[in-house]
């Protein structure tokens, strides 16, 4: 199973747009956001990609009732950490990356992805431990995006 991986699209429509793209064409098929959507109407890109998506809630996340309103029926948001099962693979996802360390040592989660930093990291699993970058690329200029295949446990960065 392939997923697409997000964080900090910040409202960058046209870069989140890039990237369920890309994502798609590479055979994603269903997208988690780190947090830090920003705006309601980030849900529109990925209805029009026709990718479902988990996401968690970011720093910056401002109405959630009127997120999660607006995600209905294209994906779940949660407040994060937000512990799930893709592929057969035990998978947490948070925005900030608190206690990221103490869940990588829990050996609880086969993959760990966060958002916040606006920086890449990956590390080889197991367990894989994944911050795609920013989507939107305000801070850094970089827009970055990741495709996991669940499979190999492994990830890649997209650059957009």
């Amino acid at each position: 199973m392939k997923i697409g991986v997000v964080a900090d699209t910040h409202d960058n429509l046209h870069r989140l747009r890039q990237a369920l793209t890309r994502l798609k064409e590479r055979g994603a098929e269903l997208v988690l956001h780190a947090g830090d959507f920003v705006s309601p109407f980030v849900a529109v890109p990925f209805k029009e990609a026709g990718l479902s998506v988990i996401g968690v809630f970011g720093n910056n996340d401002g109405d959630k009732l009127y997120l999660r309103e607006r995600f209905s029926g294209v994906g779940e948001l949660h407040f994060g950490p937000h512990e799930l099962e893709l592929g057969g693979r035990r998978i947490v996802l948070m925005h900030e990356p608190r206690a990221l360390e103490a869940l990588i040592s829990s050996g609880k989660y086969e993959v760990l992805i966060y958002g916040h930093i606006h920086e890449v990291d990956l590390r080889p699993g197991p367990p894989l431990v994944l911050n795609p970058g920013e989507c939107g690329g305000w801070l850094s200029g970089q827009a970055t995006c990741a495709l996991v295949d669940l499979d190999a446990l492994q990830a890649e960065i997209i650059e957009l």
